[in-house]
């Protein structure tokens, strides 16, 4: 069993600005507590505390029991590594310049001694097969031994069990496989498996249900509500909350800093107490200023009454001694201010037919299928993971095919796209621009740029626009403070509204979605979602979000044995018949 004590913990960011102030909170033994709060809140900021990877500037973390981490973004460059640190993935694969694979995500959420010496014998490895001389042979020999003796092959048995139950085949057949031909969800799906059967007690787990299907997430609950294992976990998935978190943290802003409340109960009841402190906490400002108020106006009525009558000087002195303490005491805790994200997707008119598909097959995928999604359409795309949602929706975004197979339309925010392999015609209609929003945030071309810098310049698909203007449209969704970080800095859900903002610039009239609420916090999720109802044009989303996929006209469903057809209601299972309602 193990625990995570966080004590007075405050952090400021390089620029002297306060993210979190005094952050207090347990976590006990077996027990799984979410933590939860606006988008840039400094959730994340605050896991990589707790594991040792940033320094509070005051307060103190203590853990017992080996710690387990997954990050928000799993895959190359992203577990272990995106905080800037060395990155277990690039080093288990051989450097930056190999292609990861399964085992070096299975490496990078080993165990430490694990992870260390799968990492030093693969670099011996590459040595001896450079240089086959007797200190390369040494060093393999030292690897080896210390691998055995690290617990490596053990460690090979357990995953062994996850590549089992998550894809389907025994670790040898493989370790060696491309990390990139998984999809985000059976990335995810690996590395919990290995963190939930590892020797670790403690897991900090950030965001861990995005990019799997609801099967998925379905496991994932059940997981956690079995596991002997103590769980921090961050998460914005309401179901999920609600069925296996046994307390929530939320991370409340402030301008001093951000601060903590715990709810000692379920998500089923948090609503309810977190509307039942506000109400408190208002009302402790009422009799506090009404207090306040009443002690001025005392102070004022003896100085007037002091003035000419001697014996009231002793009663004026006291209630300015009494005044000045009340205000040096202070005020009581006001309500943390409300989170405004205003979101403007405007669209425009188009022909009647948004997309068009005969006979439509991405290579390996699916069966052949028609489609036809009219102007105003709201599609949700589901299925499970690896089915090809991802792939139909980035064929439409590099514009389909026209009649002669040539490319049609390119995405309107930039992007190079690569070749969707497919056969049959997908073809967008009259005035159509599609608009794409990436499941894994992929924005190379944003890499390295300042938000302001971003809208200020443009690209070659949107224009550029003057630096206030820039700023409001950033303060519309919640990100000015952020106008000076760049892209790759941001949190997932931060990047998650820019990339939206970015769609509400372009003049997308078609919005191509895939997996837009999986980083949003509640509050942008809601905004999204009144946004796509007032959107003039027409939308075609892949989510596993239960909740948000409730709200969609029709549903175009990717089944498991490859067909591919419509519903009016979602479909979450292998089979037709069942339906979540």
């Amino acid at each position: 069993m193990g625990y995570i004590d966080v004590n007075g913990v405050s952090f400021s960011l390089p620029d002297g600005r306060p993210l979190l102030a005094d952050i207090a909170f347990r976590v006990g033994e077996g027990t799984t507590t979410a933590l939860i709060g606006a988008n840039g809140a400094g959730k994340s900021t605050l896991l990589r505390i707790i594991r040792g990877r940033l320094r509070a500037d005051e307060g103190s973390v203590s853990i017992d029991g080996g710690l387990g981490v997954m990050d928000q973004f799993i895959g190359h460059g992203a577990v272990g590594g995106r905080d800037g640190l060395d990155d277990p993935v690039d080093a288990a694969a051989g450097g930056a310049a190999s292609a990861p694979s399964i085992a070096s995500l299975l490496i990078a959420v080993a165990p430490q001694r694990v992870r260390e010496a799968a990492l030093e014998l693969e670099a011996s490895e590459l040595a001896i097969m450079e240089h086959d001389d007797t200190v390369s042979q040494m060093r393999y020999a030292t690897a080896l031994a210390e691998y055995a003796d690290a617990g490596g092959y053990e460690q090979e048995t357990i995953w062994d069990h996850c590549t089992m139950a998550a894809l389907g085949v025994p670790f040898e057949r493989a370790r060696w496989r491309d990390l990139g031909t998984l999809s985000g969800g059976e990335q995810k799906r690996l590395a919990l498996e290995a963190l939930l059967r590892g020797p670790e007690q403690v897991l900090l787990l950030d965001e861990p249900d995005n990019y799997l299907d609801v099967p998925g997430k379905r496991w994932l609950e059940e997981q956690l509500r079995q596991t002997p294992k103590t769980v921090l976990l961050v998460s914005h998935d309401r179901e999920l909350l609600a069925r296996a978190a046994d307390r929530i943290v939320t991370i409340e802003l402030g301008a001093a800093g951000n601060t903590a409340w715990v709810h000692g109960g379920s998500f089923e009841d948090y609503h309810e107490a977190r509307n039942a402190r506000f109400d408190r906490l208002d009302e402790l400002r009422r009799r506090w200023d009404e207090q306040h108020q009443a002690l001025k106006t005392l102070v004022q009525t003896l100085k007037i009454k002091a003035t000419y009558n001697d014996g009231m000087a002793s009663r004026y002195q006291a209630a300015q001694t009494r005044l000045r303490r009340f205000e040096d005491a202070g005020p009581p805790e006001e309500r943390p201010p409300a989170q405004a994200v205003k979101m403007r997707l405007r669209g425009a008119r188009t022909g009647k037919r948004a997309v068009v598909c005969e006979q439509l097959e991405l290579s390996g995928l699916m069966r052949p299928f028609d489609l036809e999604v009219w102007y105003g359409d709201r599609v949700a795309v589901l299925g499970s993971n690896g089915s090809g949602k991802s792939h139909f929706l980035r064929l439409l975004a590099r514009g389909g095919t026209e009649p002669d197979g040539t490319l049609g339309h390119v995405t309107a925010i930039g992007q190079t796209l690569a070749p969707v392999p497919h056969a049959g015609r997908a073809v967008l209609g009259a005035r159509v621009v599609p608009g794409w929003f990436a499941q894994v945030h992929e924005h190379p071309e944003l890499r390295g740029r300042t938000l302001l810098d971003i809208l200020h310049m443009g690209d070659s698909h949107r224009s550029g626009m003057p630096r206030e203007a820039a700023s409001g449209a950033l303060d519309r969704y919640g990100l000015v403070a952020a106008a000076e970080q760049t892209f790759d800095s941001l949190s997932g859900g931060q990047q998650a509204r820019l990339q939206i903002l970015l769609l509400e610039l372009s003049g997308a009239t078609l919005l191509l979605l895939d997996e837009p609420t999986d980083n949003l916090d509640l509050v942008s999720a809601e905004a999204l979602e009144d946004a796509l109802t007032r959107f003039d044009g027409t939308v075609l989303a892949v989510t596993h979000d239960r909740w948000f996929a409730r709200g969609f006209d029709r549903c175009l469903v990717f089944g498991s044995d490859g067909e591919v057809y419509e519903s009016e209601e979602p479909v979450w299972t292998e089979s037709r018949v069942v339906r979540e309602r």
